[in-house]
């Protein structure tokens, strides 16, 4: 079975079993009634905060859990289970999988919130500990279900997408969800002033979220400013010294060129002769260095797949991997992901990346090749390690010619890597941390 039918099928027993659920708990739903006005705030509110995002390391970081929780506390289970699915009402266009697990989560996370906060209701009032204690409920949920969800649909073990998940945006996100959710379950209370009270709450977690997206943003700007500068003036130094290498060389080998070796004896002629080859040689390899500095692309006339580049990278990468026990995985896109490219460099590209992922990870480590497109619709391709990653001391230096953290490793990898990428108008991003490494090559799609 595929891995998108296994995703699907996935999601339709999370469905029947909250079906079940709420035939179950069929008589906390009976009573007591909800406040219509108060059922539709919530639907409304958790479509609504569900829209603006931010990218982590894993996935994307919506509002939506604000409302699910506030749902949860305040509803029965069956209004809470409709709360979930409305959520996914303003996720249309985004694709089928999408909606529906965002859709199916949700329901499944406030149905279980909500029954869990009816046993602890006393009077019709719910205190402090217990509406914590249904959050976490609830935070918890979230987490094996979307774990499990990304080791089915990815491939990707649920360690890995754990220790993803944990970083330092989730932890700001996830205090201010809990604060937040519990001041609406207080506020929303049916009259005007708590519907009030609750829409403020709402707005400031969207500054909150434009807050951490401006940071990530800007932290990715300065990244990638960093990188361009630092290639460009060593590129332009490599450029300055193989142009001037190559002059002076080409005026030995034009008067070596003069010399009539007939005209010598066999001793001069010899030498002559040696001293032509390595000057010869001398001018090869200056040409070469040039190309590495500032690489020529040769697009080919038809669309390149990165679904295909990254198959074949795979498959040519085996015979390193088996030698150190490392397991290599693959996740093609779905969506179209061709490129206006020159095969063989961005080939080398991709070589490039996967033997120094392999190189980085311990013995029985993982490396993962994927493929996508970005928010903005560029096609990309990602080399995902569980190694050490790269620390923020050398992080800075990832690009210039000669660094390397290898024994035996030259240093050129990386830097003719990111001098090919910048040549097709793409970039070559480094997004890991201390989990492992992830280098990106963004491209622009073919015909944009």
């Amino acid at each position: 079975m595929s891995r998108f039918a296994r995703s699907y099928g996935y999601l339709a027993i999370l469905s029947i079993v909250v079906a079940l659920i709420n035939v179950i708990a069929r008589q906390h739903n009976a009573a007591p009634p909800d406040n219509p006005l108060e059922f539709l705030y919530l639907c409304v509110a958790a479509a609504l905060l569900n829209i603006p995002h931010v990218r982590i390391e894993q996935g994307r970081l919506s509002l939506v859990g604000i409302a699910n929780v506030a749902a949860a506390l305040l509803l029965n289970p069956l209004d809470a289970t409709v709360v979930g699915l409305a959520s996914s009402a303003s996720l249309v266009g985004r694709g089928a999988y999408p909606i529906l697990g965002n859709a199916v989560f949700s329901a499944s996370i406030n149905c279980l919130g909500s029954i869990v906060a009816a046993w602890f209701r006393i009077g019709g009032t719910l205190p402090l500990a217990p509406r914590v204690f249904v959050f976490l409920t609830c935070f918890a949920a979230n987490l094996v279900l979307v774990a499990l969800a990304f080791r089915i649909r990815l491939d990707e073990r649920v360690r890995s997408v754990i220790g993803k998940t944990f970083t330092a945006s989730f932890f700001v996100a996830f205090a201010y969800f809990c604060l937040a959710s519990l001041l609406i379950s207080y506020v929303l209370d049916g009259s005007p002033l708590g519907y009030l009270l609750a829409t403020i709450v709402c707005v400031l977690a969207l500054a909150l979220t434009d807050t951490i997206a401006g940071r990530r943003v800007r932290r990715v700007l300065e990244s990638e400013l960093s990188d361009a500068d630092r290639y460009l003036f060593h590129s332009r130094a490599v450029e300055g010294v193989v142009h001037n290498l190559r002059n002076h060389v080409a005026t030995a080998v034009g008067y070596l060129k003069e010399i009539d070796p007939r005209r010598l004896d066999p001793v001069d002629r010899e030498s002559i002769e040696t001293a032509t080859a390595a000057a010869n040689d001398a001018v090869a390899v200056l040409r070469s260095l040039s190309q590495g500095a500032t690489p020529r692309v040769t697009y080919a006339s038809e669309p390149v797949d990165l679904n295909e580049l990254i198959t074949r990278a795979l498959g040519m990468a085996r015979p390193r991997a088996r030698s150190k026990e490392v397991q290599l995985a693959l996740r093609e896109s779905p969506d179209d992901v061709k490129v206006r490219a020159d095969p063989l460099l961005l080939r080398e590209v991709i070589t490039n990346l996967v033997n120094n992922a392999i190189d980085a990870v311990p013995a029985n480590g993982r490396v993962e090749l994927r493929a996508g497109r970005r928010g903005n619709g560029w096609p990309y391709f990602s080399v995902v390690d569980d190694g050490p990653g790269v620390s923020d001391d050398h992080r800075h230096h990832l690009f210039e010619p000669h660094f390397t953290t290898k024994e035996g490793g030259t240093g050129l990898g990386l830097f003719m890597s990111y001098g090919i990428v910048r040549e097709h108008q793409g970039d070559l991003l480094y997004e890991g941390n201390r989990r492992g490494a992830v280098f990106t090559v963004i491209l622009p799609p073919f015909g944009g």
